[in-house]
């Protein structure tokens, strides 16, 4: 018996089929609640830095480099909370990450020192995120999911994080205002266990291997980190993810911050927020429609161009509260639009299989580009006195990301498996 080889592409398959309650409506419907739960408190932490450093006497330093951590450990948790649920099921990790979230925001609370502070809004909330976070929600789309409901379903699961920053954003600086910091930690710690009954509808069965599976399904986790780290277009997404990242963090956690300095009210700090995760429900939305008719690496490249350029005439003309809200605005529709062609794209090249895993190495570099941008922005501004050297890198690295896109090619990556002669 001798063997031929063929090139096939990654085989996608869905872990386990959806159960009869588990229409493609309640799946979308409990991962959008998922996503908007997720994303709302940690989208709203930057009120926390003036109230809970004027208590404590802390610089903006020591708030940045809590959240900093927190958004290190989010990416460094990524991958594995997604190799899990590959392997595993999703379900276990969704309740593990709530629970952490939750009992992270709840530390934060009662924080009083820079260390516990590190832990609960650093550690804590940092693994917690990684374990039910809209990326779980994103990979778990693609394998329940009919292949023409995706790309839809994953621009509305990133709409809906947006919705969490949209809405969480006020009600943080409302709740803030009339019952103090400390209260407001508590309700949004309360919310985030809401994540495990919604969870029961995104669940996947563990994957058992079986002899009778073909070679290119059962491809092994270290095979299949291999194969992405070796190819090329991978690469080049994973560099360009780390600029998002940067961008986001640094915005969401010193804007507010930022905008006070410049004699901005704090309640207009908050509508900037909301408007970014406002109108980021329309850019998503809209890249998950348009990713299905116009090449995924333009899409990316416009998105990191138009940031560039946001930021560079944000900072270029007198801030006001109209300026603001209008960077909000345009912020928002490039804001979390970045997400789904990403996610698509590691899906095209290499199948679902190890999607929650792949992206979640992807999610890595966006986290390390988060950790940067606020715990640069931190030291930079104690030390200067000004966020404006962070600003023109923000705008240097989305120069970059726009050219580093541009190269990636769209295609299922090539596997040789054996053939019967």
């Amino acid at each position: 018996m001798s063997a031929s080889v063929g090139d096939v592409g990654p085989v996608s398959r869905s872990s386990t089929p959806p159960s009869s309650w588990r229409t493609p409506a309640i799946i979308i419907l409990c991962g959008c609640a998922i996503g908007m739960l997720g994303f709302g408190p940690r989208s709203s932490l930057g009120f926390f830095v003036q109230p809970m450093s004027h208590e404590f006497s802390w610089g903006r330093d020591v708030f940045g480099l809590a959240i900093a951590v927190q958004n290190l450990l989010w990416g460094l948790g990524q991958p594995f909370a997604g190799a899990v649920a590959d392997r595993f099921g999703l379900f276990r990790v969704m309740c593990v990450g709530a629970v952490l979230y939750a009992g992270g925001l709840l530390l934060m609370r009662y924080s009083s020192t820079p260390l516990s502070l590190n832990i609960g809004a650093g550690v804590m909330v940092g693994f917690g995120l990684a374990g039910c976070s809209f990326n779980l929600v994103l990979s778990a789309f693609s394998k329940l999911l009919p292949a023409e409901k995706r790309g839809l379903a994953l621009g509305a699961g990133t709409a809906a994080g947006s919705f969490g920053q949209f809405l969480f954003a006020p009600v943080g600086v409302a709740l803030i205002d009339n019952f103090g910091w400390q209260q407001a930690l508590t309700v949004f710690a309360g919310l985030m266990l809401l994540i495990i009954p919604l969870s029961f509808a995104l669940s996947t069965s563990p994957v058992a291997s079986s002899s009778s599976t073909p070679a290119t399904e059962e491809q092994s986790f270290t095979r299949a980190l291999a194969e992405a780290f070796g190819h090329r277009s991978y690469v080049l997404l994973v560099l360009g993810f780390f600029t998002c990242g940067f961008q986001l963090a640094f915005i969401t956690v010193h804007l507010p911050a930022f905008l006070v300095d410049r004699g901005i009210s704090t309640q207009v700090g908050g509508w900037v927020i909301a408007a970014i995760g406002l109108f980021n429900m329309v850019g998503s939305l809209s890249v998950g429609w348009l990713q299905n008719y116009l090449p995924k690496r333009y899409i990316l490249s416009t998105i990191y161009f138009i940031r560039a350029l946001a930021t560079l005439a944000f900072i270029s003309f007198p801030i006001t509260p109209f300026s603001a809200i209008a960077f909000g605005a345009v912020s928002g529709l490039m804001w979390l639009s970045t997400v789904p062609p990403t996610s698509a794209l590691v899906a095209l090249m290499f199948g679902t299989r190890w999607l929650a895993t792949l992206y979640g190495f992807a999610f890595v570099s966006h986290q390390v580009g988060g950790f940067l941008g606020v715990w640069l922005g931190g030291i930079v501004f104690e030390r200067f006195g000004s966020y404006t050297p962070i600003w023109w890198l923000s705008i240097l690295f989305g120069v970059l990301s726009a050219l580093i896109n541009l190269p990636i090619v769209e295609k299922p990556v090539q596997r040789a498996v054996a053939q019967p002669a």
